[in-house]
This record gives structure tokens, sequence and C-alpha cells, in this order.
């Protein structure tokens, strides 16, 4: 208690440096492998606070590593600092109200995550150094987490094969142990190619793109009533071949999210949806090229570090808010549905309440209905064991990739739950580093769990970063 106490108080000491920064961040959103202005922010608090840096890991431009510290265990902190396309959104106020029209905002609070992760590496750090002891504390800055599967390459790289456990976060409506899964995820590029021809002279020349591309998403649809009831397929069209209906389209593009509760089922999938966009292809007479661009692996849970973390989440308690933090998340669940509330209450096994900001710890055996989505953080947690905390930023029932989320992200709620998760990820932190029993046991529960199915990258070995995909 009296470790966590003195860290603790340590937090609040150097906190407004990482509010500062955090909002910083948010006021220069930056998608998927271009944070450049972003990663610099966390590269000069790395300088400021003594880290010895290491950039371009993995090759990827905007992903970093600060470390500090000699011998002993090596406690890995996660940051991310990605934003989302077309979320633009002034800070503050409970109404749709974009800063530039069509621009990125943090819709899913990476401007905050990062930022508490960095604060959590300092603290620990400076613990460190303070009782004069051995261990190593690390602050992976991680970019494009939103599609781009940036740890997934990391991990590829070795980033991570000498780290002891892994600890991050992330903005949520309650104060609770990450314990949902999380999907393993694939996404691919389908690139079909045909021949052009005028539309109406000479019809039969031609062989549509675009044809092949509707056929392989109506396949799909109907692939949908015969794959598992927890996978999910979704696409975009990022390529129709033109505006001109009098010419047959000789190129068209579709990218596909594939995802499934482990990679063997997610794998299987995917070449499903391969077969379809072949299948697609005979039919019109094209060719079809799928190019992976990204996948992640499924989350596993650690039991120890999970039980560990929430006993200490238990004992620092859930942020306090005050008058103002409850009237602004009343405002912004104003402009939600029953039904956006409903579900975040349904996902912890809870009756929705009239509470605007989460006061409350959700228990570990709380009979969960979780809400699953994908993270390259799961491909972390296959290698190294690793942990979440999730800390309530937002209005209970607030949805995330939403322009609510963004107005949100630099209220002092806000700042008061990300400086909570930082002392949760650090409290867990050194206590990892002063109980050997915990690393070991926290070793043991990640070594059986890979004992049947040991770690394969879902990133084929040709696959590099696609550092431009957010133009592709």
């Amino acid at each position: 208690m009296d470790n966590r106490s003195d860290i603790w108080r340590g937090i609040d000491t150097i906190k407004p440096r990482f509010v500062e920064l955090a909002d910083r961040v948010w006021a220069m959103p930056e998608v998927c492998y271009t944070e450049a202005r972003s990663s610099a922010e966390h590269l000069a608090e790395l300088r400021h606070q003594g880290f010895r840096i290491t950039e371009k890991v993995a090759d990827i431009p905007t992903a970093l590593m600060g470390e500090w510290g000699d011998g002993g265990p090596v406690i890995a902190f996660l940051g991310e600092y990605d934003a989302l396309p077309g979320l633009s959104q002034e800070a503050g106020v409970a109404e749709p109200r974009p800063i530039e029209a069509g621009g990125h905002g943090h819709g899913c609070g990476h401007n905050l995550l990062g930022s508490a992760a960095l604060l959590a590496a300092t603290a620990v750090k400076d613990w460190l150094a303070a009782n004069k002891l051995p261990g190593r504390v690390r602050y992976y800055g991680c970019p494009a987490e939103e599609g781009g599967a940036a740890k997934a390459f990391m991990v590829r790289s070795g980033a991570f094969d000498d780290a002891d456990i892994a600890i991050t976060w992330h903005p949520s409506s309650f104060w609770e142990v990450a314990v949902s899964p999380a999907l393993a995820n694939t996404r691919a590029d389908f690139i079909f190619t045909g021949r052009t021809s005028h539309a109406a002279a000479s019809p039969h020349l031609g062989r549509s793109a675009l044809d092949a591309v509707e056929l392989m998403n109506v396949g799909v649809n109907y692939m949908r009533e015969h794959m598992p009831s927890d996978a999910r397929v979704h696409y975009a069209l990022l390529d129709t071949g033109g505006i001109a209906p009098n010419v047959v389209q000789a190129h068209a593009r579709v990218r596909y999210s594939i995802r499934d509760r482990d990679l063997p089922g997610m794998n299987e999938l995917v070449h499903r949806v391969h077969k379809i966009a072949q299948g697609a292809a005979l039919m019109t007479e094209t060719s079809v090229e799928m190019k992976i661009i990204s996948a992640v692996s499924n989350l596993l849970p650690n039991t120890p570090l999970e039980t560990a973390l929430h006993g200490i989440m238990e004992e620092l308690g859930p942020p306090h808010f005050d008058d103002a933090d409850k009237a602004f998340a009343r405002q912004i669940r104003a402009t939600l549905t029953d039904k956006d509330i409903a579900s975040v209450y349904h996902s912890i096994g809870m009756e929705p309440t009239e509470r605007p900001l989460a006061d409350f710890i959700v228990p570990m055996n709380a009979r969960r209905n979780p809400q699953v989505g994908s993270t390259d953080v799961g491909d972390v947690s296959w290698v190294v064991p690793t942990v979440q905390v999730h800390a309530p930023t937002v209005a209970i029932g607030t949805p995330f990739h939403t322009w609510q989320i963004v107005a949100q992200g630099k209220s002092p709620a806000a700042h008061k739950a990300m400086v909570q998760a930082a002392k949760a990820m650090a409290g867990l932190g050194i206590k990892a580093l002063t109980e050997p029993d915990l690393l070991a046991a926290a070793k043991a529960d990640l070594a059986k769990r890979t004992a049947r199915t040991p770690y394969v990258s879902p990133l084929p070995d040709s696959v590099a970063p696609p550092l431009n995909m957010s133009v592709a």
C-alpha cells in the first residue's frame, strides 16, 4: 500500500504535463500511420523525462519506444495516438459542430490513451529512481490501432521479445478491468481488373470490374447465414471504376474487414471470402487480386494480472466527478438513445441507471454480454502477459467512433479518468516489479494458453506496414 500511495502522489505532482499533452494531441487529429505531429509530441515528452529513445520501431515512422532503467524485469506500457476520419468536432459542446468539414477527430479517445500510458510509465520510472531499484520501464508509442495493426507489425519485428508484462488501458463508460474478448481481424483489398468499352455501342466487348465487386458483395452476404454467429464481415468501396456510366468499368476495389473469435476461424473465413471473390471474377470474366492490408490476433486474457489489477482498482476507486462533470455528461446523454445507454449496461450485465458517469467498479464476475471488436493489443497478448484498464472518460452509454466521444475528449471528467487509469497502471507496474510471484504466475498463465496453439503472426511475411492505407 505504501508503494502505491507514493506513486499515486507522484502522479498527482506531474499530471498537468500529461493532461496538456492529451489536449495537444486532441487538437491535431491524425489518422492511421500519418501521426507525425502526435508521435513527435510523445517523443518530446519522453526526451524531457530522460528516457532512452528508439525511433521508427518496425520501420514505422510514427512508432517509437522510450526505455529507462537497467536490469530487473521489463514493464511495458502501451500508448496510442491515432484519430479517426470524418469525426471533426468542437470540444465541450453537446451538439454536432465540426471544426473542419470532413476533418478528423479523436473518436476513440486515443489522445487520452497515449498520454495516460506515458504518465504511468514516467511515474514508475520516477519511483524506480527514488528507490534505487533495478527494473526497466518502457513506453511504446503505437500508431494506427484503428485498422492499421501497428502493434502486430511491432510484435513481428521482435519489439516485445524481452518484455515481461504489458499494461495498457482504453477510454470507456466504466471503471473496470477489461476482460471482454477481442476478435481476430484481417483487412484485405480485393482488386478487380476487367476491360473497358463503350457501354452502349459495344457493351459486349467490356468486362466490368464493378459488376464483379457487386457480385462478390452479394456472395458474401449469402455467406453470412453460414458462418459463426460471433464472426463479423464488413466492407467499404474504395474504387468503383469512375463516374461515367457509359464506360464499362475496367477497375474496381473493395476493402473487407473479416473477423472471427480466433486466428484459425478467421483464416478459414478469409479463405472463404477469397473464394467468393474468385467466383465473382469467373462470372464476369475479370481477374482479381487479394491484397492483405493488415491483420490482428484475438486477445488472450491473463488471470493473475487481471486479478491483481482489479484489486488495485478497487483500492484506488473510480475517479471523483463533480457537479459540473455530471452536468455536461447529462447534456451528452440527452443526445443518445435509450438503446445506446441500455446497450452498454447490458454489456456488463446491469440494468440501466440514471447515473451520468460511472462512480462504481464493475465486478470481475459480472455477467457480461460483451460488445466485441478487434485490437492490435491482441498480438501483444500472445507474446507478453497483457492486461488492460477501462476508465470512465465519457458519459455512460456514449457510442465510440462518434462526434460525442470527440466532444468529451478534453473535458475535465476525461482528464480525471485518464489520470485514474494512469494510477491503476502504475500501481500494477510496481506490484509486478516488487512481487516476483506475480510475474511468474502471469508468464505461466500465458504459457498454458499458448501451449496447444503457439503464436503465429496473422501477417504474411510479404506484407509491410501499410503506411499509405489512409489514402489507398
